[in-house]
């Protein structure tokens, strides 16, 4: 990023490309091939198509699209308007997809014909600012409204390539996009990113993966959540290279797809690194020139089976969030300590722990991971429309994660649990994310969330909300005497509850919020009306 100099919007990312490698192999989709410079020209069609439908700096634009290139030349159509880019979530609908669009004020959307429909309904109960959908792959058969609705191929070959001037100049500081948050305690909010906090995250993980001009990226991880952004769309344009991004993720093509593009590096989810290490050897799983797989969180034996298995090295050391990009890595080719989160990115943040009042803890103490960007743009701007919880999170200048963690005296961060989820009982503090790696040990469990209840006696009680296998008999109180064994006696649940499913968000992330709110149900087995019995040990 240097050559582009310290401040930078995400056009001049595209413009450093389209003077060094303009028709190089740039974004591949399923075969599908794209320079910089189809993606430039093809994007200035559909930037002049939106003009015409009235968007203007400062409006948003939303997406609601699978993988895709017509997902890229959105991005860079609506930047280069000044306008801000919304991408959605593809599963979202009916009121997930109607607050995003609403608490957005969304202008424009441009969705998938399957789900069109989608869109249609919402705009029905009322979305006033929207005023046109344009649809990639317009069949005609969609449900429509009173939302005009345009072909999205038709409005690419009917406007000029030409770059189209914005009526504003476009800075660093500029927003871009807002990415929502996944609402786990409430409605979604819409963080407000700037250009070039997406341009210096990209940075910020070619230097933890040690990204070279050579490389290949691969991914499965959609377009709509920021990772495959910033790495393959932003982060491509500043080192060289090519990303393939595929539709979806599959474990039997997964291999295939690495010998088809010549990847060199992966970027997956943790979950998704466990399935691969988890399957079956394939053929194509030899020979391969993969030197890399980033995934968090990586469990220690998905570690060692990706390193002396597929013999790929693994990135899995980084902290990071919506707010504040990556607050703690560890650069390529050093060595991690096991759990740790790399260690505070001091090129771009101060990191503390604090305790309760905001006072920096001893070392390889547990407090918030709280933060203070030492350089401008490279952080959210806030949640739109909302000021107040903008401000919440910012006290005396630094910004509070909402995490808990500790530094040790080496200076990695170990990421501990989320303040939210974490629970104090008696005196003593229960880490909901260590709960839970423990109780999904058991068999009988396919499912499972260990959330806080209010205590007669102030504090929490601890209780478990499960998903038992099919066909497993496991009452409460075997499942209470099993934990005995395994969590400290402060931690054993007091109540325990059996249900068909967990509620979650659209992204599968629990609602952990619903279930506190849920409390005592009639289904609730309580110890402490049992005859359940332990030693405090």
């Amino acid at each position: 990023m240097s050559s582009l100099g310290p401040q930078v919007t995400v056009l001049d990312a595209l413009n450093l490309r389209l003077e060094t490698d303009p028709d190089g192999l740039y974004l591949d989709f399923a075969g599908d091939a794209y320079s910089a410079r189809e993606v430039d020209e093809s994007s200035n069609r559909l930037a002049r198509a939106l003009v015409d439908f009235g968007v203007e700096p400062g409006d948003r634009v939303a997406t609601l699209l699978e993988n895709s290139v017509s997902q890229v030349l959105a991005f860079f159509s609506t930047l280069k308007l000044g306008a801000i880019h919304v991408p959605i979530n593809t599963a979202y609908k009916g009121e997930f997809l109607h607050h995003q669009l609403a608490d957005s004020g969304a202008k424009a959307i441009i969705a998938q014909a399957d789900f069109s429909s989608r869109i249609h309904e919402v705009f029905a109960t009322g979305l006033p600012n929207l005023v046109a959908n344009v649809v990639v792959g317009l069949t005609g058969d969609e449900k429509s409204s009173d939302l005009p609705t345009y072909d999205f191929d038709e409005l690419i070959n009917r406007y000029d390539s030409e770059f189209l001037e914005s009526s504003k100049e476009i800075g660093p500081e500029d927003l871009a996009c807002f990415i929502y948050t996944a609402g786990t305690t409430g409605p979604s909010k819409g963080c407000m990113l700037p250009h070039h906090y997406i341009v210096a995250l990209a940075d910020q993980i070619t230097r933890a993966w040690g990204r070279q001009s050579n490389d290949v990226i691969l991914t499965p991880l959609p377009l709509f959540h920021f990772n495959a952004i910033s790495v393959c769309v932003v982060g491509t344009l500043l080192v060289g290279g090519q990303s393939s991004i595929a539709k979806r993720f599959s474990v039997s093509q997964f291999w295939p797809e690495v010998k088809r593009t010549g990847a060199t590096m992966v970027s997956l989810l943790g979950s998704l690194a466990i399935l691969i290490a988890e399957a079956d050897d394939h053929p194509d799983q030899t020979g391969h020139k993969l030197r890399l797989c980033a995934a968090a969180p990586m469990p220690p034996a998905t570690d060692h089976a990706w390193r002396d298995r597929f013999d790929c090295a693994t990135f899995s050391a980084g902290y990071g969030l919506t707010e504040a990009s990556l607050i703690s890595f560890l650069p390529a080719g050093e060595e991690n300590k096991v759990g740790a989160a790399g260690k505070p990115n001091t090129n771009d943040f101060l990191v503390r722990i604090v305790d309760d009042e905001g006072s920096p803890v001893a070392p390889d103490t547990v407090g918030e991971i709280v933060c203070q960007p030492i350089r401008s743009n490279i952080m959210s701007k806030g949640y739109w429309g909302r000021p107040e919880e903008s401000v919440a999170v910012m006290k005396d200048g630094w910004f509070h994660t909402g995490d808990l963690g500790r530094i040790d005296d080496d200076d990695f961060l170990f990421f501990v649990d989320r303040k939210k989820d974490y629970l104090r009982r008696r005196g003593e503090n229960i880490s909901s994310f260590e709960m839970e790696r423990i109780f999904h040990g058991h068999p009988d469990l396919v499912d499972l969330a260990v959330h806080s209840l209010p205590s007669e006696m102030g504090e929490d009680e601890v209780k478990v909300t499960a998903v038992l296998a099919e066909g497993a008999t496991l009452t409460e109180e075997e499942l209470c005497l099993w934990s005995v064994d395994r969590v400290p006696y402060f931690a054993v649940p007091r109540y325990i509850e059996f249900r068909a499913d967990l509620p979650r968000n659209p992204v599968g992330r629990v609602l952990k919020y619903e279930l506190r709110d849920d409390g005592v149900t009639p289904s609730t087995w309580d110890r402490e009306k049992s005859e359940v019995k332990f030693e405090r040990r």
